[in-house]
């Protein structure tokens, strides 16, 4: 069985908000996307994505706790079997925990994280809710606006493309890309008329 399809089990056990269930779709189809442009295994980050953000829920606090995210989802994951790669990465994408982004992996999940959920708020509030509707100079003008999606950190997007070494406007491209391509599953393929 593929490290996806087991990983979405898992998160179909851990969460229960569809909102979250979204946000770690599109980081998944991202992660999924970027894979092969950066050498990876895009089965193993895609899982990673899927699994990022999996103790969130249950465990929201942005602390270095040993009883918060990522720290829990991480503790389960090893408990588990889960790879070394994976994990690091997931207790990577937090900047309080103190996990150096070394591989293109653990820099490309920091990358799409704040940027995936950016564009998929972009793709719902369109008039049509189709991500056929959404082009990189879209995403830049509501990055702008402060109010609109105000929990998304800018400087994380800004930072993660860094990161990997992109133009923003690159990588916005290639996250519109990734989510265009699962666009039915995460439900921003436009509304019937």
């Amino acid at each position: 069985m593929s490290l996806t399809i087991q990983a979405r089990t898992i998160l179909a056990e851990w969460v229960t908000s569809e909102v979250l269930r979204k946000h770690c779709g599109a980081v998944a189809a991202s992660m999924a996307h970027l894979a092969p442009h950066y050498g990876g295994d895009a089965d193993i980050w895609e899982a990673t994505g899927i699994l990022h953000d999996m103790d969130y829920e249950r465990h929201p606090s942005l602390e270095v706790a040993e009883n918060a995210h990522p720290f829990v989802g991480v503790r389960w994951l090893r408990e588990h079997g889960w790879s070394e790669e994976i994990c690091r990465a997931i207790l990577s994408h937090a900047d309080y925990a103190g996990v150096s982004r070394d591989s293109m992996m653990e820099k490309a999940l920091f990358a799409v994280d704040e940027l995936s959920s950016f564009v998929l708020a972009v793709a719902l509030v369109r008039p049509s809710k189709n991500i056929a509707d959404v082009d990189v100079a879209a995403v830049k003008k509501k990055m702008k606006d402060k109010g609109f999606a105000r929990a998304v950190n800018r400087d994380d997007i800004v930072q993660g493309a860094a990161g990997l070494g992109v133009e923003v406007d690159a990588l916005i491209a290639d996250v519109i890309a990734a989510l265009s391509a699962r666009a039915t599953e995460l439900g921003i393929a436009g509304v019937a008329v």
